[in-house]
Formats: structure tokens, C-alpha cells, sequence
């Protein structure tokens, strides 16, 4: 029955605008060509822009951890080891390989840990203690990381966490050795309760959907000093996920419990301000949107959805 319910929800295209805006998105409903692959709870996907790859990562029992896609949506192939709870996932580029980065939420021996494996699975790198949750900076230790982003130059910047002791947004040097560290746990400015979702702007500035206190916040990426927050656009409900279009001109948040995807204009240099909704994807009751990636290249944007138990691709019109 289930199965059937997320069918007839595909069937109806729910990417409708708020009244009075224009429709930026619409859905794919031929993507991917078969759903039933999506055997578990769908918490995050990443696009490999470069070579049409879209990575998903769910959850369940004895269900592949980590499913890979192309970009028109054939199911190419499933990889599983040393995965146990994915939560947030993110491809990497550079000019000699690719690699993808996996937060891991798991209470068991792989849990607590950011993990780096290559395309087809073989684990590469772990950040973190695995099997114990921590605060610690040497070693390293993670309590829930939540999302990872990986810059070209190997600089790695960490929300931890999704819930645990942790609150804080952590920036690492490509030998893992902290550069920065910016966060505790409160409402006050750079505290944060449940850093979710962490991304970049090409103007040197972090972006943290700072999901319970309902507001995005924005830090230098060279200092880690606090520059501003956003908060007008959360009042129904906080930010779960951050992402920028391919052109840097706005910012999708997905916000899981009004099911929605909001657009809100990027900042220019040197303002913050506050936040300006340009527009938003009203999704089906009950899809619980997760996290979100954006096609750098193509400008398609691709929703986990937990509640749907699917991934979701929409294309710029």
C-alpha cells in the first residue's frame, strides 16, 4: 500500500509556487526510471556534477547504505560497507579524482565518524572516533555529525551535530587538523542548536541551516568570524538543509515539517541582511524533506525525502 501511496504522490506534480510567484521548478517524474530500488529511508543524495553521478544515502535494515544513480536515473550500482547511518553526503571534485564524504550518525562501531570513500565504495579516510561520540579536538572526535562540505583545496568544514552534545560548526585543514572552530549550544549569536546543513558561497563566507533556532547563520570561511544570520523566513519552521542554484543567485532550503522548499535570494558581498523569499516548492503532505543537493552544472535540484522514502529531482524552468 505504501508503495502505491508514493506512486499516486509522484503522479501528481505538488511543485506548485506560493500565490503570486513564479514557478521556478518543475517536477521529473521519470527520475529515477525505477523507484523501487529506494528500499529504506532516503536521508541524503549528492551530485557528482562532473561525471552525472547522483549518490543517495538511506537507511534500514539489510538495505544498501549508499545508492548511485546517473543523472537521467538508471540505477547503476549499491555499496554498503562501513556505513551504518548515513546522514549527510557530499561529492568532491578535483582535477586528478573524485571521492564522496559521508557523516555517519550510527551508535555502533562505524558511527560518530565523517567518512571518505571512492566512487564505488572502498573506504578511503575517517574523521572522528568510531563507536565513540565526543567533543574532543585531538583526537578528533564527533558526537552526530550532521553534513560535511569538502572544498577543492581539501579544507573540510563539519556541522556537528544532528542532536548530540555537539553544537558547533568545524572547520579542518586537508590533514584533518582543526583551523577553526566556531559554536556551543544556546540562541545567543554563533550558538547553535542542531547545526544541520553546512555550504559555501564563492565570496568566502559558510553558510549553517541552525535548524532548531529557526535561522540560517553566516560565517568568514578564512576566520570563522561570525557575519550575520537570517531567521524572518523560519518562523512556520526551521531550516533543514542549505544549498546554492549553479549561478549563486539563490539559496534552497528545505524545511521537513511544513514539506517545503523555500528560494530566498542570495546576499550580496558584504551584507548579509536578512533573508528575502523569492519563492517555493510546496511539496505533498508528508514527504518530509531532508536534505538537498544541486546539480552545479545543470542547475537540477534533488530532494531526500524521509517521510516519501524517495528522491525527488526538479528541473530549473
Amino acid at each position: 500500500y505504501l508503495f502505491l501511496y508514493l506512486q499516486v504522490l509522484k503522479a501528481f506534480d505538488y511543485s506548485s509556487p506560493l500565490k503570486g510567484q513564479q514557478q521556478m521548478y518543475k517536477l521529473d517524474i521519470g527520475w529515477p526510471k525505477i523507484p523501487e530500488y529506494f528500499t529504506g529511508q532516503t536521508f541524503c543524495v549528492a551530485v557528482d556534477s562532473l561525471h552525472g553521478l547522483v549518490y543517495v544515502g538511506q537507511r534500514g535494515d539489510n538495505v544498501p547504505k549508499v545508492l548511485v544513480f546517473s543523472e537521467e536515473g538508471y540505477f547503476l550500482y549499491s555499496w554498503n560497507n562501513t556505513v551504518e547511518m548515513p546522514h549527510g553526503i557530499f561529492v568532491l571534485n578535483t582535477e586528478t579524482d573524485s571521492s564522496v564524504w559521508i557523516t555517519d550518525v550510527g551508535t555502533g562501531k562505524y558511527g560518530h565518524t565523517v567518512k571518505q570513500y571512492s566512487p564505488s565504495g572502498k573506504l578511503l579516510q575517517v574523521l572522528g572516533t568510531p563507536g565513540n561520540a565526543g567533543s574532543s579536538l585531538i583526537p578528533l572526535q564527533f558526537d552526530q555529525p550532521a553534513e560535511v562540505f569538502v572544498e577543492e583545496s581539501g579544507d573540510i568544514y563539519v556541522v556537528d551535530g544532528d542532536g548530540g552534545m555537539n553544537n558547533r560548526l568545524l572547520k579542518l585543514s586537508n590533514d584533518y587538523k582543526e583551523i577553526w572552530l566556531a559554536g556551543t549550544n544556546g540562541t545567543g549569536i554563533g550558538q547553535f542548536k542542531i547545526p544541520h546543513s553546512v555550504t559555501l558561497d564563492p565570496f568566502g563566507r559558510v553558510w549553517v541551516a541552525d535548524r532548531d533556532n529557526k535561522r540560517i547563520q553566516v560565517f568568514d570561511k578564512v576566520t570563522g568570524e561570525w557575519l550575520g544570520s537570517w531567521s524572518s523566513c523560519f518562523s512556520e519552521d526551521g531550516p533543514y538543509s542549505v544549498r546554492f542554484t549553479a549561478n549563486y543567485k539563490y539559496l534552497i532550503v528545505a524545511q521537513l515539517n511544513i514539506n517545503r522548499l523555500a528560494i530566498l535570494a542570495a546576499a550580496p558581498v558584504g551584507s548579509i541582511g536578512d533573508c528575502v523569499m523569492v519563492t517555493a516548492v510546496q511539496l505533498a503532505d508528508e514527504t518530509k524533506p531532508h536534505l538537498v543537493d544541486v546539480d552545479m552544472k545543470r542547475g537540477a535540484v534533488y530532494v531526500a525525502e524521509i517521510g516519501a522514502q524517495q528522491v525527488q529531482k526538479y528541473i530549473p524552468l
